[in-house]
């Protein structure tokens, strides 16, 4: 066990150093759970294995482990499937813009978006997305600009404007659709697909297909694990949820 949270310890602070080194940043989006974890590891590997510690440790890690990887398998089960069926309307999911231009997360998803439009021409389509700080127009501008440059119908595209979360942006979205009756496509990151799902049917999708889309391979890893402390978030807050 010992050899494990070392071993652990050094993979953490290795990637923190990739991510860091990568981004030109030390505090790029969640890197710093992996320099904490790095540390934790790294002091566990210094607990006597049998001792009274060492054996409670030794459970919670493993109970840990097991309850991150049946999340982390629903992740990437959605992550690697989808985008075949054909759907009345597909919504893509908003991200950040800088300025007016839009990031690679978000550029995966349109260029998805366009990837499925070849194949289904007719879909309409509603992005999704306000405007944060930094942002110097709406999500949903930036992501019709870039359709439409790329080929897109601008008279297939509508635009939902003032949604600041997931949740929002399949709310607000609804305006658009026929949640009840049309099969509805969502196009978002692969990582965030499962949790996107998982939230269109608390929003009233009863019929919905999935579109993923790719992601940055050296930000894979760390959208993975930041995701199920999403889920675990969206697991504990869903019974406060259904007593609203």
């Amino acid at each position: 066990m010992r050899v494990f949270f070392l071993a652990a310890a050094v993979f953490c602070i290795l990637y923190y150093v990739i991510l860091a080194v990568y981004s030109r940043k030390f505090t790029s989006t969640f890197a710093g759970f992996w320099l904490a974890a790095g540390g934790v590891h790294l002091v566990l590997g210094c607990v006597p294995p049998f001792s009274a510690a060492g054996r409670i440790t030794a459970g919670a890690v493993a109970a840990a482990w097991l309850l991150f990887l049946c999340v982390e398998i629903r992740i990437i089960r959605a992550m690697t499937s989808g985008g075949k069926e054909k759907a009345d309307c597909v919504i893509v999911l908003g991200a950040q813009v800088r300025g007016r231009n839009i990031t690679d997360s978000l550029k995966r998803r349109l260029d998805r978006t366009v990837q499925y439009l070849q194949k289904f021409p007719e879909t309409r389509v509603i992005v999704s997305g306000g405007q944060g700080r930094g942002e110097a127009i709406t999500e949903a501008d930036a992501m019709e600009e870039y359709l439409v440059k790329n080929g897109v119908d601008k008279s297939l595209i509508f635009k939902e404007d003032k949604s600041t979360s997931t949740r929002e942006n399949l709310r607000f979205s609804r305006k658009y659709a026929d949640v009840k009756k049309e099969k509805i496509g969502i196009v978002t990151n692969g990582f965030h697909m499962y949790r996107a799902s998982l939230i269109a049917g608390e929003e009233g999708y009863e019929n919905i297909c999935t579109i993923p889309a790719s992601s940055n391979p050296v930000y894979q890893l760390n959208y993975l694990v930041r995701e199920f402390f999403a889920l675990l978030q969206f697991y504990a807050l869903r019974r406060h949820r259904r007593k609203r």
